[in-house]
């Protein structure tokens, strides 16, 4: 079953009304806050959905990674790019070093700061127990 967004005129709230098609434009709608039918269906861009494989496959495109090596900005923008496409939290560790490379610093400083994010598996400065 389909949502619709709409607002509401009365109120300025936002809602989303599931319902059949069969019902759309039939079945009135009014806000779930102020009960008014003062209502205006809201256009939202649509979404496609893609498989893994068909996300991972705009990424592999060898002109985006020309370059990255001596440009931290477009390494960050390809860093939080990727992690978009994935759909995961990478944590805060992830989100600050690409935070950082979008605002120019080189990955070498960065490695410097957050020595934990270099250190090998297993020693004192890696988190024991990840995997």
């Amino acid at each position: 079953m389909p949502y619709y967004p709409y607002r509401c005129l009365d109120c300025k709230r936002r809602f989303e009304i599931f319902m059949t098609y069969a019902e759309y434009g039939v079945k009135p709608v009014s806000c779930p806050h102020c009960s008014s039918q003062n209502v205006q269906r809201r256009i939202i861009r649509v979404r496609f959905a893609r498989s893994e494989e068909s996300r991972l496959e705009d990424l592999s495109d060898a002109a985006d990674l020309e370059g990255l090596e001596e440009d931290p900005r477009a390494l960050g923008k390809m860093m939080r790019k990727m992690s978009q496409e994935m759909g995961e939290d990478l944590g805060p560790e992830f989100s600050e070093v690409v935070s950082r490379l979008e605002k120019g610093e080189s990955p070498e400083e960065i490695e410097k700061d957050l020595p934990e994010l270099t250190a090998p598996e297993g020693s004192p400065e890696s988190d024991e127990g990840d995997f």
